[in-house]
This record gives C-alpha cells, structure tokens and sequence, in this order.
C-alpha cells in the first residue's frame, strides 16, 4: 500500500511540476511575442529564441490523437467566410517576424450576422462563442486593446496543436477566456467574435473573426490555406 501511495505522488507531483513548465514556456513565448509585434526585439534574436522555446514545448506537450477540426464559430459554417470559395487568403510577402508590420492577409475572415456592429449575432441577440478547431495549448493572446492602438489583430489568441505541430491563430475577438499555458480542448469556448483591432474597429468593417493556420518550418511558424479543413469542419 506505502509503494502504490508513493508511485501515486510522484505521478501527481510529475503531473504539476509538467504543467508548471508548460505555463512558463506558453508564457515565455506570450512575451516573446509581445516583443516581435512591437518589433523592440531584432529578428535574428527572435528567431531564435522562438526555436529554442517550441522546441522546449515539443518535449513536454501532451500529444492526443486528432480527428478533424471543429469550425471555429459556433452555430456558422463554411458559407461565413468571405470571398468565393476562400478566396480571402494571401500569405504572399508573410513572415512571422514582420509583427504588426506585415501588410500580407494570411487568413480567412469567417463574418457573422451583425449588421448594427454590436457584436451580437441579430438571430440569437447574444455573443458568438469562437472555438478552438482542435486539441491544443494556448501559447499567447492578450485581453487587452484600446481604440488608439495600431495592433491590427485587437484581441488575439495563438494555439499550438502539438498532435499535427500546427498553430492556429483567432483575432479581433471581444473577450477571451484562455490565458498563456492552458491546454484547451476541441470545440471548446475561448472568446467571443468581436471588433477589436486597427481596421475591424473602423466601420466600414463587418463583424467577424481572423483566422490562420500555420505550419512549423525551421520551428518558425509559415501560413498555409485552411480551407479545405474548414471546409470539412463540423459544425457545433
């Protein structure tokens, strides 16, 4: 009985100390990022300390089989993103290591029914939930903008999914319910559809979310066309 009781905390202390390293990573990696987009870091420093702290996650990320993607708005579907047939997305002249200053549009802008720009979708009169496509750990966001600034992603989210080695990034959100570390499951709420941002703040700019997926390539994160996975995505 003594051995089961001692294999049962040194599994639980295994289990924490693990967690524990996961946030400082995710956290370390949040303020890394914070760096980049305010370009206060030189790109060479940057890329490396951003390989040095995927690498880090890799080693200790849980990997759980995956299935699939869940669409990242609830109760919408394939015919919410913009442009024909995806056409909405350009990476061309994208990096990473821009920050805030690259002018390429690496992803799928998915509108929701808000023609007053409450942020409420006008069917439901409540707050459209966005979900995260799949199993993953939350490796940066903030919860905080304000009109002035010039961030163009307003209130943003970036997962790591370590069961395929992808990110996925979710932008101009309302509120968020995730902070650095949290390992998050898919289909599982983590902000509101919002207008947070340079451009989806202005008026001419309907509701809806940003969303890009990335590969890892040298460890450094390189935009890829989602569609066809959003296209296949079930709806919740």
């Amino acid at each position: 009985m003594k051995k089961i009781i001692l294999l049962l905390s040194f599994l639980c202390i295994s289990v924490i100390s693990n967690a524990q390293d996961i946030k400082t990573i995710c956290n370390n990696i949040n303020n890394l990022n914070t760096a980049i987009l305010n370009g206060s870091i030189k790109r060479q420093d940057a890329a490396g300390q951003f390989k040095t702290l995927i690498e880090q996650l890799k080693k200790t990320s849980y990997k759980p089989s995956s299935s699939g993607w869940v669409f990242p708005l609830k109760s919408y579907k394939i015919s919410a993103i913009g442009g024909t047939n995806g056409n909405g997305y350009s990476d061309k002249g994208y990096n990473f290591l821009d920050g805030n200053k690259h002018t390429a549009h690496p992803a799928h802008d998915i509108f929701i029914n808000d023609r007053n720009q409450d942020c409420l979708d006008d069917r439901t009169h409540q707050p459209v939930d966005v979900l995260v496509v799949d199993d993953g750990i939350v490796i940066a966001c903030t919860n905080e903008w304000d009109p002035s600034s010039s961030l163009r992603g307003g209130k943003f989210i970036w997962v790591y999914h370590p069961a395929q080695n992808f990110f996925t990034y979710y932008a101009h959100n309302q509120a968020i319910f995730v902070k650095p570390g949290d390992e998050v499951k898919q289909g599982q709420k983590i902000a509101e559809v919002g207008r947070t941002g340079y451009n989806a703040y202005k008026k001419r700019s309907p509701t809806h979310l940003h969303f890009s997926a990335f590969h890892l390539v040298n460890d450094l994160p390189v935009p890829y066309n989602p569609y066809l996975q959003l296209k296949k995505a079930k709806t919740i």
